[in-house]
């Protein structure tokens, strides 16, 4: 076990923990450009494409909660590495599928690896660097996440044009496979309370929300009122319902339902939440739009929503460290009012001929828009968390967003395939306006959520709340003096 105390240069730990955590966020959606050719390969329908893209975030929310648990109790480095040899090996199916099922099933198994990698990254990170430059960390993490979920598009569609959409999952493996020495030499193989793993807590969990999310994506085929629809959302919720009562009653919870009682990471991530359903729908939608209806080619629209891709990379990492100084809330507020704006603005000018130049506008201010939100919303959820609770704060965090883009995708394509949307150029444009406005009304409404967050800067470190778990002596020594 590497020691916890030695300190590694800043630079290693960034490198350590932010290419794992790019390559499992780039699979988000890194299909959506890859989509028409899959399409075209697999003969895939409508609500296959939705599942390639949600049986990676299921699965990944789902287990984000339990994977934390576990690294708590067998090293968080540990977990870390196993997530990254899962997610790899999972990539490697994934571009050996020739049948839409295979590819459903590879991409679950992606997900469960990316569970391991996405919330344990942020807990190592804030761990291995000091204090002072925690919140420059967060901030470059940040945006590397953001860049990681925006760029998934643009490779996805290089990748395509220049190879095939197996690649696509063949460029995960190598990274995959000489990031681990890296991991080993630089990141301590810290620990946390260890508590009863939550299995009742994660079948709930994730069964609750496969039920959500199947009645949506199934309601305009198989009717709203059907037996198969309806029983699934009432089964689903539910359940979701069954893992709340459980949660509060449970002495190791999954998810510890005392943490939401601080305001800044309650809605925090209800601004996780909606941010994921409204821009990530949406783009599912309009990278999409670029191919089927403007006879773009992958690389093409890619580069066209580069301005949009690339704005987080540089936005995040200054709103991180902006933060600190001028509070949580105006950055994340600012940065939802981009985001509707940019969407707004795309609903309103798309047409099957709409110039480039035209839309241009909407992809800079969605751009800068998701890169002021990422970082804030990350620095507002661990704001007044203990360090021993910092894994789970931010895993339930990524829970949520991967849950928002669920849903989002489903909730946005059920508006397209409803309006009598398909993938075809004379019966897409009418059917997408409407799920794109979807999307911007529930950024605007998120917007009016953040105002809850509270106002100010806010640098204190918090004491451990009553009835938390004590902290096991590797951790402890990570804590700063």
């Amino acid at each position: 076990m590497s020691s916890p105390s030695r300190r590694v240069p800043f630079g290693l730990v960034l490198a350590a923990t932010g290419i794992p955590m790019f390559m499992a966020t780039l699979d988000n959606l890194v299909m959506t450009n890859a989509l028409p050719a899959i399409h075209a390969d697999l003969g895939a329908t409508v609500e296959e494409l939705q599942w390639f893209v949600n049986a990676y975030t299921l699965a990944f929310a789902s287990l984000i909660l339990f994977a934390v648990g576990l690294g708590d109790r067998l090293g968080r480095r540990t977990i870390f590495l196993a997530g990254i040899v899962v997610f790899t090996v999972a990539s490697v199916l994934a571009a050996l599928s020739t049948d839409p099922a295979q590819l459903i099933a590879a991409r679950a198994l992606q997900g469960l690896g990316g569970a391991g990698i996405m919330p344990l990254s942020l807990s190592l990170l804030a761990g291995s660097v000091e204090a002072r430059l925690r919140p420059l960390a967060i901030g470059v993490w940040g945006g590397i996440a953001g860049l990681g979920v925006a760029a998934g598009p643009l490779i996805g569609g290089a990748v395509v044009e220049g190879w095939s959409w197996e690649a696509i999952f063949w460029i995960n493996v190598p990274v995959g496979i000489l990031v681990l020495p890296l991991i080993l030499f630089t990141l301590p193989n810290t620990l946390g309370a260890r508590l009863r793993l939550d299995v009742p807590g994660v079948l709930l969990a994730g069964l609750g929300v496969l039920g959500v999310v199947y009645g949506i994506v199934r309601g305009n085929d198989a009717g709203w009122d059907s037996l198969e629809v309806v029983g699934s959302l009432i089964v689903g919720a539910a359940l979701v319902a069954a893992f709340v009562v459980w949660e509060s009653r449970t002495g190791s919870p999954l998810l510890p339902l005392r943490l939401f009682r601080d305001r800044s990471f309650s809605v925090a991530n209800v601004v996780g939440f909606g941010f994921s359903f409204g821009m990530f729908g949406a783009v599912f939608i309009l990278i999409q739009f670029l191919q089927v209806v403007q006879g773009h080619s992958p690389l093409e629209a890619a580069v066209m929503t580069t301005p949009w891709t690339m704005a987080p990379m540089v936005v995040a990492p200054l709103a991180g460290f902006v933060a600190p100084r001028v509070g949580t809330r105006v950055l994340i507020i600012a940065g939802l009012l981009f985001q509707g704006a940019g969407l707004t603005w795309l609903a309103l000018v798309m047409t099957a001929d709409v110039p480039y130049l035209t839309m241009l506008p909407a992809f800079i201010s969605a751009g800068i828009g998701m890169g002021l939100v990422f970082a804030p919303v990350s620095t507002a959820v661990l704001a007044h968390t203990s360090e021993a609770d910092t894994a789970k704060a931010s895993g339930t965090n990524s829970t949520l967003r991967e849950i928002g883009v669920a849903l989002g995708i489903a909730v946005l394509t059920a508006v397209f395939t409803g309006a009598g949307g398909e993938l075809t150029p004379t019966d897409y444009v009418d059917a997408a306006v409407p799920a794109v406005a979807v999307g911007a009304a529930v950024v605007f409404a998120t917007a009016a959520v953040a105002f809850l967050l509270p106002a100010g800067r806010s640098n204190r470190r918090p004491e451990p709340v009553v009835d938390e778990p004590a902290i096991d002596q590797p951790e402890r020594e990570l804590l700063p003096a």
